[in-house]
């Protein structure tokens, strides 16, 4: 189908709100020519102070949501972002098992929350690691995801890129180590992948603002559409975080707390 689309799959939380979750990824897909889909594995009340309410759905109706996608519709790349508890994980792995094993998956392990508070328990992200990890192309933990998965304080680029690597080789699969946590001036994000001699270092300096809601959804979901386009990694993640620095730019301001971005305004990336 010539000229179709990129169909991408988004597997995550909604945010009423719009700044992230579900509500993030429709948006960043739309707006980088892809066709979004859902399968949404919570509904949350939540604002730019806080998450006032959540009530995940049961695995098997997230399940259902996503074949009732990839069995019609079809899929080019996967986005998953919150997967709530291990019976929503285990359905969805199970429904990944069944699709075409080339198919790009993008797992942000939404796991600690900026606070640094657990946001899943530790059942959880044992069967995230267990049945997802090895299952995606690219991971892309924050610095406190990274650290929990590490076990261990990572304060340098070095170490982050260390523990990268050491999570890429035990699991097959491509890192992306976010530094937008450190103290840094700079933004300084790492990829690498299993067997990489090198890592892959972008960044770029940091946007003094506190409306930075969704970033991590807004990146994994425009890597999954820049896939979906056919880009390599490399150039996905490139394009994706230029696409996420844009949106921070051009943030409308709302909310008295961590306000969304300004998905809308990014028209062009070159």
């Amino acid at each position: 189908m010539a000229g179709s689309p990129p169909r991408i799959l988004s597997i995550a939380g909604s945010d009423s709100s719009g700044g992230a979750g579900i509500q993030a990824d429709i948006k960043t897909i739309s707006m980088l020519g892809g066709y979004a889909m859902t399968a949404i594995t919570a509904a949350t009340a939540q604002n730019t102070l806080g998450v006032q309410a959540i009530t995940p759905f049961p695995g098997d109706f997230v399940a259902a949501q996503i074949r009732s996608c990839t069995g019609d519709i079809g899929v080019d790349a996967i986005k998953i972002g919150m997967l709530h508890d291990p019976d929503i994980v285990t359905h969805v792995a199970d429904e990944l098992d069944q699709l075409d094993a080339g198919i790009p998956i993008i797992l942000d392990p939404v796991m600690i929350s900026t606070s640094g508070a657990a946001l899943i328990t530790p059942e959880t992200v044992a069967l995230l690691r267990e049945r997802l990890f090895p299952r995606a192309r690219l991971v892309t933990p924050n610095l406190p995801e990274l650290e929990h998965l590490a076990g261990r304080t990572l304060r340098t680029t070095e170490l982050m890129r260390d523990a990268a690597l050491e999570l890429a080789e035990q699991y097959g699969c491509s890192v992306l180590a976010k530094g937008g946590h450190t103290d840094d001036q700079r933004i300084i994000d790492t990829l690498i992948g299993p067997g990489d001699e090198r890592a892959v270092s972008f960044d770029h300096a940091r946007i003094d603002t506190p409306h930075t809601h969704g970033t991590g959804c807004t990146l994994s979901s425009a890597i999954a559409t820049l896939l979906g386009h056919g880009q390599p990694l490399e150039h996905a993640v490139r394009l994706g975080r230029k696409f996420v620095y844009r949106a921070i730019e051009a943030a409308p301001g709302f909310g008295g707390g961590n306000g969304p971005l300004g998905h809308h305004t990014v028209r062009r990336l070159d």
